[in-house]
């Protein structure tokens, strides 16, 4: 169990830096954001806010995790980097790289079934896309189970699309279980719609006017 902790802290500490981009931006578009929403009459209660910031940091720091050569964070390869050991985005041979490609649906989905680690990757692909199937329903109207799943396969095609460029696996079973997390994650927000109504409306945009009644 310790080492499934590590490894999760260490896929955070991927994230951490994509993470605190996005929040200065987040934080320096925040007087337009309002600017703009009060011409329309509307406004962002702290619900919202706190929400929006974190799906904003969440999908920044995906980015960083899944759209960079694998350690591109660490110090170490930075420093490397600076000193001029090896090169901060490392060649790519494009033909070695077609050998990495995993075109055959739930080869490695049923292989998770005999490892527990194949079977924490599996659940970790599974996790990591449940906040863009939960969130943007929660946030905005318009929800739909078919956009939360063309969200989560747009995503995770796109990463899988990038790895493959920067010379990381491409897998489609992680397509289809990034795919299947953005479902359950919608499927979250419905239960949570249904037995706190009142409390998912706190994360939508309400009339200006009606914050201070």
């Amino acid at each position: 169990m310790l080492f499934y902790l590590e490894i999760t802290g260490d896929y955070l500490r991927q994230m951490l830096p994509c993470a605190m981009a996005a929040a200065l931006i987040f934080w320096a578009l925040t007087p337009w954001r309002s600017r703009r929403l009060a011409a329309q009459g509307l406004r962002s209660g702290p619900w919202r806010e706190g929400a929006l910031l974190f799906l904003l940091l969440f999908c920044a720091g995906l980015a960083g995790l899944t759209l960079f050569p694998a350690n591109f964070w660490s110090i170490w390869h930075w420093r490397a980097a600076f000193q001029g050991t090896e090169p901060l985005f490392p060649s790519v041979d494009y033909r070695l790289q077609l050998q990495t490609i995993q075109l055959i649906p739930f080869r490695e989905i049923s292989g998770a079934l005999f490892g527990p680690w194949r079977f924490f990757m599996l659940l970790g692909n599974v996790v990591m896309f449940v906040p863009l199937g939960f969130f943007p329903p929660l946030l905005w109207r318009g929800a739909h189970w078919y956009r939360s799943v063309l969200t989560g396969l747009c995503a995770s095609t796109g990463v899988e699309t990038t790895q493959f460029l920067i010379g990381r696996g491409s897998d489609v079973d992680d397509i289809i279980l990034n795919t299947l997390g953005a479902l359950a994650g919608y499927g979250l927000f419905l239960l949570l719609r249904r037995l706190a109504p009142r409390f998912t409306k706190k994360f939508r945009c309400v009339k200006a006017e009606s914050l201070h009644g």
